[in-house]
Parts: C-alpha cells; structure tokens; sequence
C-alpha cells in the first residue's frame, strides 16, 4: 500500500469524483489510481464510468471503504490468473514477443472470470439468438461481479455510480445512473459489451453495447449532470493518450488508430468545459449587477445556470503507452503488464500530488483549473524514478505474492 503523505488533499465538502475511461487491461491502471487516491485521504462521492472503467467503478462504489481496494485486487488478480505458464520458455524472445503471445492467447481462450470463446461459433447459432450475435460468452463475468460486488450497498449506502451504454437499435448513450434507478450486474455488463466479441445485454427489452462506441469518458455527462452548486475535484483518468508520434510503418498504424479512437477529444471537452464556466461567470456577474426587482423576474433567473458556479479542478491522469505494448494492449491480460499498469497509476497520483502545482492549486485564480502533472518531459523525478524501480521489483516478486496487493 502506497505510503501517507503530508502533500495537501482535497478541500472538506470539495465533491470528489472519479471517471474511469474504457481500455480493457490497461484498467488495472485505473485501479492503481484509486489505491494512490485512497491512500492520500480521496474517498470519491461519485464514480462514473465506460466499459472496464464501469467494471472498476462498480468495484469501488459497490464495496465499503475498507473492502474497496481489496476487491479491486481480487478481480485484477483472477482475470489475471490464466497467464504466465509460459514465461521461463519465452523469455528468450523478449517482452514486446511475450506480450503479443499472451494477447492470443487471450483471444483464443478467453479470461477467467471474464469471458470465454462460445462453442460452438456464433455463426453456427441461430440468427436472432443472443449466442449468434458475439464471438465471446460473458457470462463469467456476471458470476464475478455477483461475487465481488454487494449491489445492495451500492444502491444503498454506497456512492453514486454512474455507467454508460449505447442502445444498439436507437445508436444513442444511455446512463445508467444508481441516483435514478437500481443498479445491478447487466448495468455494469452492458457498459462493457463491445461488439463482435461480446453479445449487446438486454435490460427492460432493449438490447445495449459498449459505451466507449459513441463516448469512451464519462466527463461531459459527470459537469452537465451535477446540478449542485458545490465545488468538485474530477480525477479523469484516460487509458489511451491522444497525443503521440505518427506512425513509421504499417503495423504501427492500428496502434495509433486506437488511440485517436478511444482517447475521446479529451482535450476538446475540458477546453469546451473551461469555455462553458468562464461565460457563466460572466452571467452571474451581470446578474449580480441588476437591480433587485429584475433580479426577482423568473425568466432572468432562468439564464443561470448554477451548475457552472462552483470552482472545478480536473486533474488529468493518463496511462501512457511502454515501449513493450502494441495495438493489443488493451486485450493483453498478463500478470506482469497488470502489475506495470497498477504500479504506473500509484506512482501518477503521487507525482501529481507531490507537485507544486498541485499543492498551490488553491491559490489558483478562475472557476475551472485542469491539471496534467505527470510525464511533463522534464528529467525524471525522484518519484518517478522510486515508481519505476518498485514496478520492476514488484514484477519480479509476482509470483511469491499471488495473496497480497499487486501493487504492494
């Protein structure tokens, strides 16, 4: 467990929230995340997310505190468990090899607690089945999330959870939202159900697949869903970066394709957000400035909206891409990129949060502040380099640890 720290944590009655973009593996970076959050004292009021993202986020939001990351490690470590009987033997190839073995491997027999191949093949099914429309059975998935979730805390007592999926028929984003309805393993499920390989869920007669077909961040339904006025703290954390080289031959062209894909217009949402709060603060000052009387008249109070009053702080924590990993990062479950991708995301949040940046982030002036405090292409900070080295330890030690945190 990732050490306590005197860097400052958020504000008392700041919101917390936390957005888990969709990436397949790279998730257990996110989870990573929540262990270096958690253990600088952020405890999220509300957790949104697409795909593996949902799956993490009903993980934190559907376990009590003191179950959260434990559970998160449970479910990293199962769907983690078919890999590794191979590595002494392929060593000799090198890693970038290992990786792509194991990404097979995975396509060929699936991931335990995950999915499996469905045999027979969906095209020997019946046309209209659910059998016939994916290449993959999820059911295992369901069990495991029966398993390592309490669905009655998480509609109880547990933060508000937020997942996202696409209706197939209407091609539209649905929310499912645990402050509007129940939430229970189909939600999660259908979030996640990317097509060919997963079958769409249905839920009340209509039929869902994966969020991340028209979104893969839940951010812009997070800001213009928060009706409170209070001030939030949103930890955005992205799988795929939208910057990057231009690829140098044709292999290298998917890779790069799937990071434009699914890393979401980042940056044209939180622009488009600073946008949107720096004219309401324009408003509310013209308001401020009217007489009383018209202050009084519905139809002027109608134009604030109260929503882009409070201060926001975005903090942007991205995995970026090792020199090992290719287009098949985000189907590739083996144990050691699980534990390279959890160690990243413990080390992120304290290189964030060790920042000055950060640290004099309340001194900042405006309603809406974005912070992207990793990675800066500066020389590599102590932190970074203690993060690096224990990623190395912690890989070589996998093995004789298979009961304790991976990223312990």
């Amino acid at each position: 467990m990732a050490g306590k720290s005197q860097t400052e944590i958020p504000r008392r009655g700041e919101e917390q929230i936390l957005v888990l973009q969709g990436g397949g593996a790279l998730g257990a970076y996110q989870a990573g995340v929540f262990e270096g959050l958690a253990a600088r004292g952020v405890i999220p009021d509300w957790i949104a997310g697409i795909s593996i993202g949902a799956i993490n986020a009903a993980l934190i939001a559907g376990n009590r505190p003191e179950d959260r990351a434990a559970r998160l490690q449970d479910f990293w470590q199962r769907v983690t468990s078919g890999t590794g009987w191979a590595a002494p033997i392929l060593w000799p190839f090198g890693r970038k090899a290992i990786n792509e073995i194991y990404a097979n491997q995975a396509m060929l027999g699936g991931i335990p607690g995950f999915f499996r191949p469905r045999i027979p093949p969906a095209a020997m099914h019946m046309p209209g089945t659910m059998e016939a429309m994916g290449h993959y059975d999820t059911t295992p998935l369901r069990e495991t999330l029966l398993e390592l979730i309490d669905f009655d805390y998480l509609n109880g007592e547990g933060p508000r959870l937020s997942v996202g999926a696409v209706n197939v028929e209407t091609g539209s984003m649905t929310w499912f939202d645990s402050d509007r309805r129940e939430i229970g393993p189909e939600h999660i499920m259908a979030s996640g159900a990317l097509p060919p390989g997963f079958p769409p869920i249905e839920i009340d007669g209509e039929l869902y697949w994966d969020g991340g077909l028209l979104s893969n961040t839940p951010l812009q339904y997070v800001l213009f869903e928060a009706a409170t006025g209070a001030d939030k703290c949103v930890w955005q954390v992205d799988l795929f970066k939208a910057q990057g080289r231009a690829p140098i031959a044709v292999w290298d062209i998917e890779d790069r394709m799937k990071d434009i894909r699914f890393s979401s217009r980042t940056r044209l949402n939180t622009d488009l957000l600073r946008q949107l709060y720096e004219e309401a603060a324009k408003t509310q000052a013209a308001f401020q400035a009217l007489p009383k009387e018209m202050q009084e008249d519905p139809r002027i109070k109608a134009l604030i909206d109260c929503r882009f009053q409070a201060r926001l702080s975005i903090v942007h924590l991205i995995y970026r891409q090792s020199k090992h990993e290719s287009q098949s990062k985000d189907y590739e479950f083996s144990r050691r990129s699980m534990l390279d991708h959890w160690a990243s995301g413990v080390g992120d949040v304290a290189e964030t949060m060790d920042n000055p940046g950060w640290r004099g982030r309340l001194q900042k002036s405006g309603a809406v502040n974005i912070f992207d405090l990793t990675h800066s292409g500066q020389a590599e900070s102590e932190t970074r380099r203690r993060a690096r080295e224990a990623r190395a330890a912690r890989a070589a030690l996998a093995p004789a640890r298979r009961h304790r945190s991976p990223a312990k």
